[in-house]
């Protein structure tokens, strides 16, 4: 008679929220910081509305769901599914890698459906009038630029440190989503704005800790890790959700938008697509096709070719 198939026995009942969040997110799939920040804030937020002593065998499923519900529910189909999806993969390795009780995202926490944008690249027009505008304060003026400018993820630009600049050639290595470090460029816009934004009250000039900070210092109770704290004033990095809810508040945009802007307009402009792969670091063409689709301004101008012949005389 064979054997039938082997059944891993469950453990780690005694096993804390914090403690299962805790081992997640010192695992090398966390390891790169852009994807461990993401994690780590979709994780946190989740088990301090649960609780984060409580251990992680006696949450049921519906709690998960009711913890994102609360947390994301109104949020855009793209915030809620980045977030889900971080809660799954926590969940599923508690699972299958520590074989410890734990729940899973219910199946009405579904993800949702990301409706096709064919607008999401914006007119260089409008680009340059957003970034030229008095009313934004400089922190925004400098990201968004540094973002179009660099066609890179935001979440790249956010992780930079102050010592990771190269002011002189205008350029700063970024970890990109395989892991790998890669150069970004920027352009005169973004070098005009980086010395005051670094510059402090006192004059003097910041030289180390994260480029784009927060407002105010943080709280002890959410307090970041040392890398993301500036030596200087005290305050914590900016964060991703912070950024994306200021760009929509000023310009009702998408973070993503200034880099899908970025490689159209460079499309637009002719520019090979070898060229625009370097740019944007894509690796596949069929992906950094979908980026160089020709905008509404490019569509409109070469509509005029099937207009009649206007007359000379």
């Amino acid at each position: 008679m064979s054997a039938g198939p082997k059944v891993s026995a469950l453990r780690g009942w005694h096993v804390t929220l914090a403690a299962a969040a805790d081992a997640f997110l010192t695992t090398p799939r966390t390891a790169n910081p852009n994807t461990h920040r993401a994690y780590a804030s979709a994780v946190d937020r989740v088990t301090a509305l649960l609780g984060r002593d409580r251990p992680l065998a006696e949450i049921a499923d519906a709690e998960i769901g009711g913890a994102l519900a609360e947390l994301w529910g109104a949020s855009a189909p793209a915030t809620w599914n980045r977030n889900r999806a971080a809660i799954a993969s926590w969940l599923a390795w508690c699972q299958a890698k520590k074989h410890w009780a734990a729940p899973s995202v219910p199946a009405d926490a579904e993800r949702r459906r990301e409706s096709a944008d064919e607008t999401r690249a914006v007119a260089k027009t409008t680009i340059h009038r957003l970034l030229s505008r008095r009313d934004i304060p400089l922190r925004e003026r400098a990201l968004w630029r540094m973002l179009y400018e660099t066609a890179a993820r935001a979440a790249e630009i956010l992780a930079l440190n102050v010592e990771d600049l190269d002011l002189e050639h205008r350029r700063a290595p970024v970890r990109s989503k395989g892991g790998a470090v890669e150069w970004v460029y920027w352009d005169s816009g973004t070098a005009h704005l980086l010395p005051r934004l670094l510059r402090l009250p006192d004059g003097s000039t910041r030289t180390h800790g994260p480029l784009f900070l927060s407002e105010r210092r943080p709280v002890p109770a959410r307090r970041p890790a040392a890398a993301d704290i500036c030596p200087h004033t005290g305050r914590a990095r900016l964060g991703y959700d912070r950024a994306r809810v200021l760009l929509e508040k000023y310009a009702g945009l998408d973070l993503h938008q200034l880099r899908h802007s970025a490689a159209t307009h460079l499309g637009e402009a002719e520019v090979p697509l070898q060229l625009i792969m370097g740019k944007t670091r894509h690796k596949n063409p069929r992906t950094a096709m979908r980026y160089v689709k020709p905008g509404a301004e490019a569509i409109a101008k070469v509509t005029e070719v099937l207009a009649p012949r206007r007359r000379t005389h």
